[in-house]
C-alpha cells in the first residue's frame, strides 16, 4: 500500500504546485500580455458508477467471512479550467467505507481515484457548456482486515510486536479511459472589482455522464508483494456524475 500511496502523494503534490504556479503566472501576465483570462472553478461531484466485486466477495467466502455491498456512489473534489473553448477537469475521489464481519473479524474495503479530463465546449451561449471528453483514471481497491481477537490477547508491547494475527491492507492498483460528455449551467454572480482586476463568479451546475473503460486491473497486493490467483475482476461501467462550484473569470 505505501507504494501506491507515495507516488499519488508526490502526483497530488506536483499537481498542486503547478496549479498554483500557472495561477501566479496567468495574474503575472495580466499585466501587459496575457493571452487568455485565467477561469475555472472549484467543485464537489458525487458519482454514480456500478461496482463488480463477485470475485472478491468468493474469495471472502470462502475464508467464512460475509460479502461485502460494493457501493457505487463516489464522491469527488475537482477542478476545472477553461482556456476559450478549451475544458480541463482534475480532481481526487474516493467511496464510501463498506465492510462485514464474523466474530471479532472485520473486513472493510473502498475505493480512491484520481483522474483528469479534456473537452471542448461546442455550445455558443454564455451560461451554457456543452462539451465530449476524454480522461484517465488512476484508482485503488483497499481492503482492511481487522482480527480484534488476536490484536487485543497481550497487554505487554513485547509480545504484541510478534504476535501472530490475520489482521492486514491489501490494495489492488487500476487504470481506466473514461469518455463522455459534460453540461453546466452557469449562474452568474455580481462581479468583484480590485483596482486592477475584475472576477467575475459564478455556480456552476451540472452533469458528466460517459462510461468508464477499465482497461488494467491489476493484481491484489500487500504492501509491494504481488498474490497470485488474486481477482481481478474489470470495473468498466457507465457512471454518471452531479456536479455544483464556485467559478471565477479574471479580467483586467
Amino acid at each position: 500500500m505505501k507504494k501506491f500511496t507515495y507516488p499519488l502523494f508526490l502526483a497530488l503534490t506536483l499537481f498542486s504546485s503547478a496549479a498554483v504556479m500557472a495561477q501566479k503566472t496567468d495574474t503575472v501576465k495580466m499585466h501587459g500580455w496575457m493571452k487568455h483570462q485565467p477561469a475555472g472553478a472549484m467543485q464537489i461531484q458525487v458519482t454514480y458508477r456500478q461496482g463488480h466485486i463477485s470475485q472478491l466477495n468468493n474469495a471472502l467466502n470462502a475464508n467464512g467471512i460475509p460479502s461485502i455491498k460494493q457501493s457505487d456512489i463516489w464522491i469527488n473534489a475537482s477542478m476545472s479550467h477553461i482556456c476559450d473553448k478549451w475544458m480541463f477537469e482534475d480532481g481526487i475521489g474516493f467511496t464510501p467505507i463498506e465492510s462485514s464481519s464474523v466474530n471479532d473479524l472485520k473486513v472493510k474495503y473502498n475505493q480512491y481515484q484520481l483522474f483528469w479530463r479534456a473537452g471542448y465546449n461546442v455550445s455558443t451561449n454564455t451560461n451554457v457548456r456543452v462539451y465530449p471528453f476524454v480522461g484517465v483514471n488512476f484508482s485503488a481497491a483497499v481492503l482492511n482486515v481487522q482480527d480484534k481477537a488476536r490484536e487485543q490477547n497481550t497487554t505487554s508491547l513485547q509480545d504484541e510486536l510478534l504476535n501472530s494475527t490475520s489482521s492486514k491492507t491489501l490494495w489492488q492498483p487500476n487504470f481506466g479511459i473514461e469518455l463522455g460528455a459534460g453540461f453546466d449551467y452557469v449562474i452568474k454572480l455580481k462581479p468583484k472589482k480590485t483596482d486592477c482586476f475584475t472576477v467575475e463568479r459564478n455556480i456552476p451546475i451540472g452533469v458528466r455522464a460517459g462510461y468508464y473503460i477499465n482497461t488494467y486491473a491489476g493484481d491484489w497486493k500487500i504492501d509491494g508483494y504481488k498474490l497470485q490467483n488474486s481477482p481481478n475482476q474489470k470495473q468498466s461501467a457507465v457512471f454518471l456524475t452531479f456536479n455544483v462550484g464556485l467559478g471565477y473569470k479574471v479580467k483586467k
